[in-house]
């Protein structure tokens, strides 16, 4: 059973503040859109998933408890919304992502409903999103797994991940961390090693919360022991997750991804990268193209409010790295299957066509 961090019941939002962990467990509730903005940017909620599903809700929750908008003025207002959360953290495409499909939807909704038919309509459309997210989740993480497995055909593997893209980063079930949890339920798994992940340390708070928690075999290393463990360690794959891939391959990522590719290309071990298809941005021709998004310095400069850094030393702090397509060996793994990334334009653009 995977770790609840959205819960949503008959337009009630509450969502666990992932700042406080792993030593409170707190939920928090989202009343509006504002809400969820700020719980956003502040990083109560994160993963790009997670991002867009709760940006949405927050759409749903204020649409059903707010003052009543009809037509164009109900329109308007999605559009304003889904724009203002896009604005919270730009790098991951989800949510910029949904609210283009939300916002098409809205409005070719509105040509044939009103009032509160309307409103249904879009809420319905948003409430699909949590349902959607775990089964593309579950998909990809048996790709995941078949494709590494396809390589080892018998024992156990031992994988290493960076950053939290479980279901703390989902609707429930996760990305890189959904390969793991397939390859476990299969008996496959020897060991999962995953990194701190500094300067917010995703991967000693919440990783090591979500495989304690399901009792899944793991081990936290430092991030500059990550070449050393692939060396030592018998470390099978390397598998990531992503905030934005784009038309090439290239994939934004939490920063520090790009240096475990590297270590991972001079190791000769296999590096995937795990991502639905609401991750790729086929618009991006390439990775220069994504904005990166720069954290405040105090995030880096102090723990748990308590200065770490000299005062007034000089940070810089991008939130995210991108790694070159060339060094994505394993390929990418979607609900839709793995692809290289010279394949994946074409793949995503094809059987998303077809469905």
């Amino acid at each position: 059973m995977t770790l609840e961090a959205i819960r949503y019941r008959d337009g009630s939002l509450w969502i666990l503040n992932q700042l406080l962990l792993p030593h409170e467990t707190q939920f928090e509730q989202i009343r509006s859109v504002q809400d969820g903005w700020d719980a956003i940017k502040s990083m109560k909620v994160r993963g790009a998933p997670a991002i867009a599903i709760v940006g949405c809700l927050s759409l749903a929750v204020e649409l059903r408890t707010g003052p009543e908008r009809e037509g164009a003025e109900l329109v308007d207002f999605v559009r304003e919304s889904v724009a203002h959360l896009t604005s919270a953290r730009p790098t991951a495409v989800n949510m910029g992502r949904a609210a283009g499909e939300l916002v098409e939807f809205t409005e070719r909704e509105s040509q044939e409903r009103s009032g509160q038919e309307l409103k249904e309509s879009v809420i319905g459309w948003i409430e699909a999103m949590l349902e959607r997210d775990v089964s593309d989740n579950k998909k990809l993480g048996n790709f995941g797994a078949q494709h590494i497995l396809s390589g080892v055909p018998r024992g156990r593997v031992t994988l290493l991940t960076h950053c939290n893209t479980g279901a703390l980063a989902t609707a429930g079930y996760g990305t890189a961390l959904g390969v793991v949890r397939s390859l476990h339920a299969l008996g496959r798994l020897e060991r999962v090693l995953f990194t701190e992940t500094r300067p917010y340390c995703q991967g000693a708070r919440l990783t090591a919360y979500e495989l304690t928690a399901e009792r899944i075999p793991a081990t936290l290393i430092a991030d500059s022991c990550a070449a050393l463990a692939m060396r030592d360690q018998g470390v099978t794959a390397v598998v990531v997750g992503a905030d934005r891939v784009v038309a090439n391959g290239d994939t934004a990522n939490k920063v520090g991804t790009y240096q475990l590719a590297i270590a991972a290309k001079h190791h000769g071990i296999p590096f995937y990268v795990a991502a639905p298809s609401t991750s790729c941005d086929l618009s991006l021709e390439s990775g220069r193209l994504i904005e990166i998004e720069e954290r405040p310095d105090s995030e880096l400069t102090h723990i748990n409010g308590q200065p770490l850094a000299a005062p007034g030393v000089e940070v810089w702090n991008p939130a995210f790295d991108v790694t070159p397509h060339q060094l994505i060996t394993g390929g990418i793994i979607t609900e839709l299957g793995v692809f290289l990334p010279s394949e994946l334009q074409a793949a995503l653009t094809g059987r998303l066509t077809a469905l």
